[in-house]
Formats: C-alpha cells, sequence, structure tokens
C-alpha cells in the first residue's frame, strides 16, 4: 500500500510535492480526483471526504466558482477583479484547513481561456506577493485552456505562462483537444467532433516545447471527453489515444513508460472500464463536477422530501398548529444534508479512483 504522508506532509502542495504524488499515482495506478468547489461549505465537504477516505485531494475553481466565491453582490468595475479575489479567498480558506484536515491538496484554477487571461495574470501577481513572504505557492497550479486556438498559439502562449509559474514552484495544465459539452460558460456543444480527439503529433509537438522550459506541466488531452452526463451511447471515449501518445513519445524521447501526466475532463458519468483504461494510460488527475452539483443538490432535495411538513412555515405543522419548525429550516440542518450525499458520493468516487487509503 502506498503512504503518501511517508513522502510529504498534508496542507496545500507545491509543484515538486505534486511531481511525487503524481509519480505515485502513475505507479500504484491510481487517479486524484478534482473537485470543482464554489463555497467554503463544497471546499469543506471535499476536504472531510478526504480526510475520511485518506486520500490526497484536488480542489480546483473555476472562473465563475472563483466568482461566486466573492460573492455576485460585489461590485467592482475592474475586469476580472470577482473573479481574483474569489480565489484568493478561496485559496486562503483551504491553506488554513487542510493541515487540520491533515491530507495533501492540490489548489488549482480550472479552464481559464484566452479571453480570461487577466485572471491567472492578477492570480499570479498575487502568488509572487504569497510565494515571497511563505516561500511557498498560493496555488499548487494553474490551468491555461486554449484548446481553440491554433496548436502553435496555445503552445506559444502556454511556454510563456510555464516559465512564470515554475519560478513560483508551481505546475501548469494545458488543454490540447476540446472537451465537449457545456459547463461554467464554456459552451462547445456544437463543436466539430474532429476537435474531441486529439492527434498524438500535437501532444509531441506541445510536449518538446514545454520539457524545454520545465517538467512542471501536465495535459488534458481530448479523447471524446464531454462536460456533463448524457444518454449512454452518445460519446463515444477513446481512450488508446492516451496509450498512443505515450509509447510514441516514449518511444522518441527514449522515456520510461508512461512519460505524460494525463488529465480526464469531464469525468460525469464516466463508466468503470474507461476510467480504469484512463488510469493505465498515464491519467493521474480526473476531474468530476457535473455529478458533484447533482449529488449536492440531491442531498437537498431528499431532506426537503423527508421533512416538507416543517418548511412551509415557520409555525405550525402536523403535529401542532403553533410548533416552531426552526431546526428543519436552519441553513446549517439542510446544508449538512448536501454535505453528507455529497460525501457519500465522493467515498464512492475515490474507491473507483483507487484513491483511498494512501496516507
Amino acid at each position: 500500500m502506498c503512504k503518501i504522508l511517508d513522502y510529504i506532509k498534508p496542507g496545500v502542495l507545491n509543484s515538486k510535492e505534486t511531481q511525487i504524488i503524481f509519480s505515485l499515482a502513475k505507479k500504484h495506478k491510481f487517479a486524484i480526483p478534482a473537485i470543482n468547489c464554489i463555497s467554503t461549505d463544497s471546499m469543506n465537504s471535499v476536504l472531510e471526504s478526504a480526510a475520511k477516505m485518506q486520500s490526497p485531494v484536488i480542489i480546483q475553481f473555476s472562473y465563475g466558482g472563483a466568482s461566486f466565491i466573492s460573492g455576485l453582490g460585489l461590485k467592482n468595475h475592474k475586469p476580472h477583479s470577482n473573479a481574483i479575489i474569489g480565489a484568493i479567498s478561496g485559496a486562503q480558506h483551504i491553506h488554513l484547513l487542510a493541515k487540520y484536515y491533515k491530507i495533501p491538496v492540490i489548489l488549482h484554477t480550472d479552464h481559464c481561456d484566452i479571453h480570461n487571461l487577466e485572471w491567472i495574470d492578477g492570480l499570479i501577481k498575487e502568488g509572487s506577493k504569497f510565494f515571497k513572504k511563505n516561500k511557498r505557492p498560493l496555488f499548487s497550479s494553474h490551468m491555461i485552456d486554449l484548446s481553440k486556438e491554433s496548436i502553435k498559439k496555445n503552445t506559444t502562449i502556454s511556454s510563456q505562462y510555464l516559465k512564470k509559474i515554475t519560478k513560483l514552484n508551481m505546475f501548469l495544465e494545458i488543454e490540447l483537444g476540446c472537451t465537449g459539452g457545456e459547463e461554467d460558460g464554456v459552451n462547445n456543444l456544437n463543436i466539430n467532433k474532429k476537435l474531441l480527439y486529439t492527434d498524438t503529433k500535437d501532444i509531441y509537438y506541445t510536449f518538446k516545447k514545454l520539457i524545454k522550459i520545465s517538467n512542471n506541466f501536465i495535459i488534458a488531452a481530448a479523447f471524446g471527453n464531454t462536460h456533463g452526463v448524457y444518454q449512454p451511447g452518445n460519446i463515444l471515449l477513446k481512450p488508446s489515444i492516451l496509450k498512443k501518445a505515450q509509447k510514441y513519445i516514449s518511444k522518441k524521447k527514449k522515456l520510461p513508460h508512461n512519460p505524460l501526466n494525463f488529465v480526464f475532463h469531464g469525468g460525469s458519468g464516466t463508466n468503470s472500464s474507461n476510467i480504469k483504461k484512463s488510469i493505465n494510460y498515464g491519467v493521474v488527475k480526473f476531474n468530476i463536477d457535473t455529478d458533484i452539483q447533482w449529488s449536492y443538490w440531491k442531498g437537498v432535495l431528499d431532506f426537503y422530501c423527508k421533512n416538507k411538513q416543517y418548511l412551509h412555515s415557520q409555525l405550525g405543522n402536523s403535529l401542532e398548529a403553533n410548533q416552531p419548525n426552526k431546526k428543519y429550516y436552519d441553513p446549517r440542518v439542510w446544508l449538512r444534508s448536501a454535505q453528507n450525499n455529497l460525501t457519500k458520493y465522493l467515498e464512492k468516487m475515490f474507491k473507483l479512483l483507487n484513491s483511498f487509503e494512501k496516507l
């Protein structure tokens, strides 16, 4: 059994510590769940689940999620400021609590396209101040999603960001090929199907350029991935694309087996067979969002269905006309029901990804 805490301490990880976890993941055939969070409530649920399952975990904020963390009522006329403030606030929360939950956390920002690069620029600026003061990064990694740009433009801009964040002991995630579906403002519902499957030579081209700068990068290569959950049979996943790329680059560069670290985007609803294949082919990060949202909502729905007689007025229910109902509509009660349902789902995913009892 792999004991990760024999190698690294709990808390928010830097790139060197992240490298260790990814290396162990490939060696021991597991992937780390990456969960999009939009509040301290969802962050705490993920931390609780990871601690219970004794697993490292990835907590990530999208642009929209970070904006929500800062509060949609926050009026700020500077572009991207709310997303920057929200991401920093979420990061500070995780830095404080991760060590108390006694688990390693890879803290990440998700899907930043070319129109929102100022968001990452702002976080790098704040991250530089944090790094100078604490000798550790504010975030473990950032994602630059330029998958709709040409491979040359994608790689050139990604290279510039890799240089910046490597100095801060961070990782960069890039996307080659597009993830289908729609999520958090990223709409690829009508995209050319060819873009859902990344060409091996594009992966090799980008790898050659980036590895000259640093090995602090991870690749989200498309193999039919789609955000959301859809009718079975509508999505054709081809994990063999990852296998082919690993073999090709290993041979070309005379590298060991599975030299690349891959990301599985659009993981919600994926069957266990494709999950196992993708892990065998070097997937170390497995993104989950849609199923997380449903599990959270289902916890609230179940609570309401069970207790609805107490939830239509502050006073009065079927037992007594003037009995207070506060203990049922107290947000801490129904939010806890949502948390419990979410953690129950995550426990299943930790097991499916073989990412549990690793501490």
